[in-house]
């Protein structure tokens, strides 16, 4: 009986060869590419096309066929995704019925079948992935569009494209940096985090900034009056939406992380591949979770312990450090705050502050014009609700003012 497979949905090879294929009532072509486990191909001969049909272990055959030997696949191989393209490029998938993408044994018998619902703008879809699970081969329904062309897909897996191909958007030719633990992702949260990493990479591009690297440090609000950004989870897309800054910045790519109120906690840093365990471990309220007491913490907001901590960790001649500092303000110590961040100025950290909610973030908003400090070391920005801002506006406000800070403290002597 042929397995029927839905989206995300994956399932066994047993088989040393396979055949994939894919029903269309539109012309398409059929390619792929074979990554390792860091996403992008070795060289171009670990891309399949019309144009040159055969890689290690890969044939493209007649009839848009791709016949795979998992033996012949060199052991650097992570990652076997079949790619469809509409031939007319003016044409969407969504003008069609939904594609079909086969997996088959050499002698015809289907194996798993899945229908590539729900498609609507996309001229190019990865339709399926092989990969490898230790010793075996398992197939995964991806049915994934690809926003930027054929061209930004294969230049993304590291594909050089010559300009006699279509021209991809100037973001293809980023080679955004990729760190450990990415392979470890499903390709859809692989695309998702590199769309991410992209969007940080033209913030720092057009800041003048690329290639820097700084410690990064998260902190989250823990305060009662936080319970509807923890409720409904809005703590853990900042979560996974800041995990991409620290890959573009920080050198081991992850978070460190703090929850703050009246107490604070430093955590175990986030990382690429745990950023959603992490996230579920340890963003809560109350209780006690990983062995933390979250009472401890408390429930009413004072900075000034976890900024005295987080200063403690600085010192003249270290690198920069970025703080992204989220909170729904009450910041009550004014004066002492105030106090703090003039001194903070002699250390090589640039506090970024982010409202969230709607709420009244008194002393942050009037940082811009705080006097007596050696260089501009905060800024502040507030979000009425983060969901309904794109990833590029984000990072935008976030890392916008980071490049200015760190050329006024090179030249106050700040950083060396």
């Amino acid at each position: 009986m042929v397995a029927a497979l839905v989206k995300g949905q994956n399932g066994a090879l047993a088989q040393p060869e396979v055949v994939l294929s894919v029903r269309t009532e539109a012309a398409v072509d059929v390619s792929a590419l074979l990554v390792t486990g860091a996403g992008k191909v070795r060289s171009d001969a670990d891309f399949v096309f019309f144009n040159q049909p055969t890689a290690p272990g890969v044939v493209l055959s007649v009839g848009a066929v791709l016949e795979v030997s998992f033996a012949e696949v060199p052991a650097e191989i992570a990652q076997l995704r079949a790619v469809i393209t509409l031939d007319d490029s003016n044409a969407t998938f969504g003008e069609f019925a939904a594609p079909v993408a086969t997996v088959a044994d050499p002698a015809g018998k289907v194996l798993y079948e899945y229908r590539i619902e729900g498609l609507g703008s996309e001229s190019v879809v990865i339709a399926i992935e092989l990969y490898r699970r230790g010793a075996e081969w398992k197939v995964r329904a991806v049915g994934q569009g690809y926003a930027g062309g054929f061209a930004a897909l294969v230049t993304d897996h590291g594909v050089q494209v010559d300009d006699t191909a279509a021209p991809p958007e100037p973001a293809a030719e980023l080679q955004v940096r990729t760190v450990p633990g990415e392979a470890a992702l499903s390709f859809e949260k692989r695309e998702k985090l590199d769309m991410r990493k992209r969007a940080v990479a033209k913030v720092l591009i057009s800041k003048d900034a690329w290639g820097i690297r700084a410690r990064v440090v998260l902190v989250i609000d823990k305060t009662g009056s936080m319970l509807k950004q923890y409720r409904s989870q809005v703590v853990h897309r900042v979560v996974q939406r800041m995990i991409p800054v620290a890959t573009q910045l920080d050198d081991s790519g992850a978070l460190e992380a703090y929850l703050y109120a009246h107490s604070f906690a430093k955590l175990p840093d986030i990382t690429v591949a745990h950023g959603d365990e992490w996230a579920h471990t340890y963003l809560h309220l109350s209780g006690t979770h990983a062995g933390i007491d979250y009472s401890r913490i408390g429930g009413r907001n004072d900075e000034l312990p976890i900024m005295r901590d987080i200063m403690a960790s600085l010192h003249p001649g270290d690198g920069p450090t970025l703080i992204l500092f989220f909170t729904d303000g009450g910041f009550a110590n004014k004066r002492e705050i105030a106090a703090l961040m003039r001194e903070a100025a002699q250390l090589p950290a640039f506090w970024q502050f982010i409202g969230l909610g709607r709420a009244n973030y008194g002393l942050l908003r009037s940082l811009d014009e705080m006097t007596g400090r050696i260089v501009d070391n905060a800024g502040f920005f507030a979000l009425d609700d983060i969901d309904k801002v794109d990833d590029g506006e984000l990072y935008a406000r976030l890392l916008g003012e980071f490049p200015d800070w760190l050329r006024a403290a090179k030249a106050a002597g700040v950083l060396r």
